[in-house]
């Protein structure tokens, strides 16, 4: 594992680990597969990964006015991965399906004429997908499991491909970016993958009372329902979470971990 200012680069086995022993309180129910389209593999030197994520956040904010990188996660052709965007945090990748997504840019042109992709970057992004469906405990499917190239620029509704759209993750990814190749091709490849990691055993989703938005600018998750216990983390306003319990004006937010929230920070999906 490397680390460069916000940047936290992981092969895949450290960042199956990392998966394993980090806590995320932001509900999440979609894996969003973009391409970034440039840079492409001509801008991967092997050792250039820093640089290649710092050159995105600059754009992302300089051209897209956005407050930091757009994505969660970044694969690249060596099979590598780098978190980005804080997990717990919000994307800025597909619109319409952000709130409970997880955004994962994967470096290159995957459209048709691109580049090829290589065999350790295609079983990273396999990988990806597979790990965060496990850690969520989603079921891979194309309602999981999703391509920017499905949902319209305009609107954010998904449409399957119709509309104004962009072809990312790439007309040639995985054999192509429609709902029906994405369907045959690569959600099977996934699938296939997280039954290697469970055991075969499905995800099963621990059952939650509700869902509800964080409406402060800045909500502290505590280690216990009072103000007076410490501090576990913050999260931005506009993140949805989970509800298991509420008590005494307060809501644990982890199926397992004493995360609590103010219930008066929250508005009820």
């Amino acid at each position: 594992m490397q680390k460069k200012g916000k940047f936290v680069l992981f092969t895949i086995d450290e960042f199956d680990q990392w998966l394993q022993q980090t806590r995320f309180s932001r509900s999440v129910k979609l894996v969003q597969n973009h391409h970034t389209f440039q840079p492409s593999y001509a801008q991967f030197d092997g050792g250039n990964h820093f640089a290649l994520l710092n050159g995105m956040e600059h754009f992302h904010m300089a051209e897209r006015g956005f407050a930091e990188i757009a994505q969660n996660l970044t694969s690249f052709p060596d099979g590598t991965v780098a978190l980005c965007r804080s997990i717990d945090k919000v994307p800025a990748g597909i619109k319409g399906a952000n709130q409970e997504g997880i955004c994962l840019e994967n470096l290159g042109n995957f459209d048709g004429g691109g580049n090829s992709m290589t065999p350790a970057h295609r079983d990273a992004i396999v990988k990806i997908n597979a790990l965060l469906c496990r850690e969520f405990h989603l079921t891979p499917s194309t309602d999981t499991i999703v391509f920017h190239h499905w949902y319209d620029l305009n609107s954010g509704q998904r449409t399957g491909g119709s509309g104004t759209t962009k072809s990312c993750p790439g007309s040639a990814f995985f054999g192509g970016n429609s709902v029906d190749s994405a369907a045959a091709n690569f959600v099977p490849l996934v699938a296939r993958t997280l039954a290697t990691l469970t055991g075969g055993v499905a995800p099963t989703p621990p059952q939650a009372n509700g869902a509800a938005d964080v409406i402060a600018t800045t909500l502290n998750v505590r280690s216990g329902r009072g103000a007076s216990f410490p501090i576990v983390k913050s999260l931005a306003r506009g993140v949805r979470v989970n509800v298991f319990e509420t008590a005494d004006g307060w809501c644990r937010i982890h199926p397992s971990e004493q995360q609590w929230v103010a219930t008066r920070y929250l508005r009820f999906a």
